[in-house]
């Protein structure tokens, strides 16, 4: 039941890799990159095969062989391979499903009108080595590759950011108005001590005024002369006449 085989850096056995079998009946991805193939000769049959991966080996011709062992392929990656001549990939024109074909560091790369007789080649191929023939990008099918997953993760985060400063500063503005209704709250305190204090002063001054009705008048003006420093004619005329 195996779909998807990855044997990447395997080294091959004059070009076959071992184990490798028809036994892999509905193997739909298949990627041998840097096995030391040389050829495609060994590739057992497998029908339901759509992507085949063979770059950075030693392939140069032999491309025959994948019409008959894997006649439904739809993606083909030769990337970094020995293909020189655009007649090599004539034995593609048998693969009716192959859209898209990859040969990046191929000498056959290097080539007059290169992408022009490739697309002229195969028609039914839609993207070469990424691009189509109005030099538009293949999409990318992995959402992750284009990083949306991450921009949303970032967007969210940032919201939940903000939600936190948010509460931080309702909670800064409360212990704010919690502090100025204190500092009030002992305003107000220090305002009645002050008029407490106040009005204890006046009392006792009231007191002071009320004694001094009560001493006889000659008394009580003479208590007003010692308060403003000055001394009794009065008593200056007896002082005179003793």
């Amino acid at each position: 039941q195996v779909k998807e085989l990855v044997l990447d850096n395997c080294r091959s056995d004059d070009g076959k890799v071992i184990g490798l079998s028809s036994d892999f009946e509905n193997l739909e991805f298949l990627s041998m990159i840097n096995v030391n193939l040389l050829s495609v000769s060994n590739l057992p049959k497998l029908n339901k095969l759509r992507k085949l991966e063979l770059s950075d080996n030693r392939i140069s011709g032999g491309l025959e062989v994948l019409a008959e062992r894997t006649p439904n392929l739809t993606h083909l990656n030769l990337s970094g391979n020995k293909i020189k001549d655009i007649n090599t990939l004539e034995p593609l024109k048998k693969l009716p499903n192959l859209h898209s074909l990859d040969l990046f560091n191929c000498e056959v790369t290097m080539l007059i009108n290169y992408r022009e007789s490739v697309f002229t080649l195969l028609p039914q191929l839609t993207y070469l080595d990424g691009f189509d023939a109005d030099d538009e990008e293949a999409p990318d099918s992995d959402p992750e590759a284009d990083g949306e997953g991450l921009e949303d993760e970032y967007e969210n985060g940032e919201e939940e950011d903000d939600d936190e400063e948010d509460d931080l500063d309702e909670e800064v503005i409360d212990d704010e108005e919690d502090e100025d209704d204190d500092l009030e709250g002992e305003e107000e305190e220090d305002g009645v001590d002050d008029e407490e204090e106040d009005e204890e002063e006046d009392g006792e001054e009231d007191e002071e005024d009320e004694a001094d009705d009560d001493l006889p008048r000659g008394e009580k003006r003479k208590r007003v002369l010692e308060d403003e420093g000055e001394e009794d004619p009065e008593e200056e005329e007896d002082d005179e006449d003793d």
